[in-house]
């Protein structure tokens, strides 16, 4: 082998990163997630005022900072209004996500022996950021997690709701005060999910800036 060839061959295998130009998140992907962003927002402060007016726990309530709605009747107004704006959008987020392989390419496979390294890797801060097309293995269980969460949370949202007419779905989780608990901790695992998201983003800038401009 010539030592042309043999420096072409050494090229060929080295991982490439992704050019700077290159689409780390494509136009659908950029605005399904803005509108979730807003409807999350409005979603939670009135659901955490919505709580306040009949807590599950004796030591917890939110402050009026940080809840939405004023009163009970005004958070149910606002938490009903962002709940058809998130299914809505929830359904073209999914169904696009499927149909265009982006679940399939983004969060598969998920490794147990893999996620702990990556772990363990931030941890020490040593979790390379360098290609944003491509999600370590925290980042794929944390993103098939909240999704596991929203539906969790939209099913027992449903049940709560409407627990006559959905008396089948209510009976699933349990009857309605279970259903209450179970989308109270789903709640808590989307707040959790969103609260590292955010920090994330802001330890690495060019994530946030790939979610606006898509490059």
């Amino acid at each position: 082998m010539t030592d042309m060839s043999i420096e072409a061959a050494s090229h060929s295998s080295r991982p490439h990163a992704p050019a700077p130009s290159a689409i780390v998140h494509p136009r659908w992907v950029r605005i399904t997630h803005w509108i979730n962003a807003l409807a999350m927002f409005m979603m939670i402060g009135s659901g955490w005022q919505i709580y306040d007016a009949s807590p599950l726990f004796d030591f917890l309530n939110f402050p009026p900072a940080l809840a939405l709605g004023g009163w009970l009747a005004g958070a149910l107004l606002w938490h009903f209004a962002a709940m058809w704006l998130l299914v809505i959008n929830g359904i073209v987020y999914v169904t696009l996500g499927f149909a265009t392989g982006r679940f399939r390419r983004k969060l598969l496979p998920i490794r147990p022996r893999a996620v702990l390294d990556d772990f363990l890797a931030a941890l020490r801060g040593r979790l390379s950021h360098d290609d944003l097309t491509v999600y370590n293995s925290v980042q794929r269980l944390l993103y098939a997690g909240v999704l596991v969460a929203a539906v969790v949370i939209v099913l027992s949202g449903l049940s709560i709701w409407k627990p006559v007419q959905f008396n089948y779905l209510t009976a699933l989780f349990g009857g309605y005060d279970i259903a209450r608990y179970v989308h109270f901790f789903a709640m808590t695992a989307i707040v959790a999910f969103l609260t590292i998201h955010v920090a994330l983003a802001l330890i690495v800038p060019k994530s946030l800036r790939a979610i606006i401009l898509g490059r």
